[in-house]
């Protein structure tokens, strides 16, 4: 046996091993580790500066009545979207007291001994608790534990959440839906839409929150938190803590996302960029290893339920916003479709930061 196949075994060995704990990367820093395990190693990893700028920020006060406050909220939604591929929002509605109880719930969770019950790769389960879900698809795994909810259109039972966040992440849950619904309303008139026009098309019909745990890492600057990539979502927002870490990608630049408080991060999924005809841009991102911490961020994934009747809906580019001089790009797919498509491509080439799939989908 070569030396490489040596290496590879002995680093599958090391993954099994790490997936037997059911304690995840927090249990690896727990056990006092001061070289990360070989299969978290990203090798060639970028360390390219990253520029501080100021992200978009839409102002979502006065938005429930038509007037001028919300055109305005439209047409920073509009300029955010076609340029940038997110924004912040302020004045969103969800209490400050809230976003702190829900960021304090997802560390009590993760910080706690009970967390190893929830670990499981059962997709059949709306509540889940591991480290990366590609684990054994790529070569280097990524620095963090998820604690996953599927919280809409059916959420689960009080009791299948864990006790450390039960209350919360059903309280948060239910704001941030209704956040992301107002979102739909005004990313629709952004697209010259009528307001409905996107959750009539079941775009905010499903609700997943990725619970997201980054402990510190002894050798940051040979791993990544989270490598680079897209949602494969219509719309994510984003609460994160004041760590910081978060970049995405402008213009072949990576940028800064730095934290502001009480403010929530939006950014637009390859879903939207496909309905939208290229219209709005979907938003790469990713997230650096740091020797400080831990960070904590909740993921809102706004996608049509998986159900039986939504799961074989065909999505493309909207009728409306396609002429004979603006063509369809893309081709229909439906959502589960999509995702299948983004997971195959990852295990082919063996690594996350893979090209978005949405290239594939090109007429």
């Amino acid at each position: 046996m070569s030396a490489a196949s040596t290496a590879a075994r002995r680093r599958d060995d090391d993954r099994k091993l790490f997936e037997d704990t059911k304690l995840g990367v927090k249990g690896l820093y727990d056990s006092g580790v001061s070289k990360i395990p070989s299969f978290f190693v990203h090798a060639g990893k970028s360390t390219a500066d990253a520029a501080d700028l100021a992200i978009p920020t839409v102002d979502l006060g006065g938005v429930a009545a038509a007037g001028d406050l919300r055109r305005r909220a439209v047409e920073g939604v509009r300029i955010a979207c076609e340029g940038w591929g997110l924004f912040q929002v302020v004045n969103h509605g969800i209490p400050e007291g809230v976003l702190e109880e829900m960021i304090g719930g997802v560390r009590r969770f993760h910080e706690s001994e009970s967390r190893r019950d929830w670990y499981s790769r059962d997709k059949g389960r709306k509540v889940t608790y591991y480290s990366n879900s590609t684990l054994f698809n790529v070569a280097a795994a990524d620095w963090r534990d998820t604690l996953v909810c599927e919280m809409a259109p059916s959420p689960p039972e009080p009791q299948e959440l864990p006790e450390s966040c039960r209350d919360i992440v059903i309280e948060f849950s239910e704001q941030v839906h209704n956040l992301g619904l107002t979102l739909l309303e005004l990313l629709s008139e952004a697209l010259g839409l009528k307001p409905s026009h996107l959750k009539d098309m079941h775009c905010g019909e499903g609700l997943v929150l990725l619970c997201q745990y980054y402990p510190p890492c002894p050798e940051p600057e040979r791993a990544m938190g989270c490598n680079t990539h897209n949602d494969g979502t219509f719309l994510t927002i984003l609460l994160q803590d004041q760590m910081g870490g978060l970049q995405f990608l402008l213009d072949d630049q990576w940028v800064n996302v730095l934290p502001q408080k009480g403010a929530l991060l939006v950014n637009i999924g390859d879903l939207m960029q496909l309905i939208s005809n290229d219209k709005f841009k979907s938003a790469s991102h990713r997230v650096l290893a740091k020797a400080i911490g831990p960070r904590v961020s909740i993921a809102s994934f706004f996608r049509t339920s998986f159900g039986i009747e939504q799961a074989s809906k065909l999505y493309g580019p909207i009728k409306e916003l396609v002429s004979e001089e603006n063509p369809p790009i893309y081709r229909e797919t439906t959502a589960p479709g999509y995702l299948a498509s983004y997971r195959a491509k990852v295990c082919a080439e063996n690594r996350l930061d893979t090209i978005s799939p949405l290239s594939s989908f090109r007429l």
